[in-house]
């Protein structure tokens, strides 16, 4: 299964992967994770990308969408994998739909974890008390939200014309949401 994860930071995108990757048995590739691994590993990739972010800059989508195309080139892709934190707009959704054709690989389904902002600020507050995570202030949650909100909003609507959008309900025990995403991917 190719399952794309989306939803605003907060919303459990990763603790949900997590589950997901055990009982799927497929791998969870965080583009963040992908990139930081890359940089440290001194591949071409990660040279370009740590230039870029040493100027300041986001990484390209050309150089995210190389890295992704390396790592679906690996064997323990073949049956799928979950992607979290990418598409994170409307080129890259494309681009993803694109290499994965070039892949011979079909996309199965994107999967929505629908959560009100305030609950997500709420959830976040806890974790930056817990993790002492400036990043997860009301401020800068607020505003991480708001481009979340502008830059995926037409990914969502890009898969759900698509037919290939689920949309769950992201709040409830960690069980009741991966039964959710699970009923919603058919398994």
């Amino acid at each position: 299964m190719r399952l794309v994860l989306l939803g605003p930071p907060g919303s459990g995108k990763g603790t949900q992967a997590a589950r997901l990757k055990d009982y799927l048995g497929v791998p969870h590739i965080s583009t963040g994770d992908l990139l930081r691994a890359e940089v440290a590993a001194g591949t071409p990739l990660g040279l370009q990308a740590r230039e870029v972010m040493a100027r300041g800059d986001l990484v390209s989508d050309e150089i995210l969408l190389g890295m992704l195309k390396d790592r679906f080139s690996r064997d323990d892709t073949r049956p799928g994998f979950i992607l979290d934190g990418y598409p994170r707009n409307l080129a890259q959704a494309a681009a993803l739909g694109e290499l994965l054709a070039s892949l011979g690989q079909k996309f199965d389904a994107a999967v929505q974890l629908a959560v009100d902002n305030e609950k997500i600020i709420e959830r976040l507050a806890g974790r930056a008390k817990a993790e002492g995570r400036a990043d997860d202030s009301p401020e800068s949650v607020r505003h991480r939200l708001n481009v979340y909100d502008q830059q995926t909003a037409p990914v969502i609507a890009f898969y759900r014309e698509q037919g290939q959008l689920s949309v769950v309900d992201g709040v409830g025990s960690l069980d009741e949401v991966f039964g959710r995403i699970l009923e919603a991917i058919g398994r």
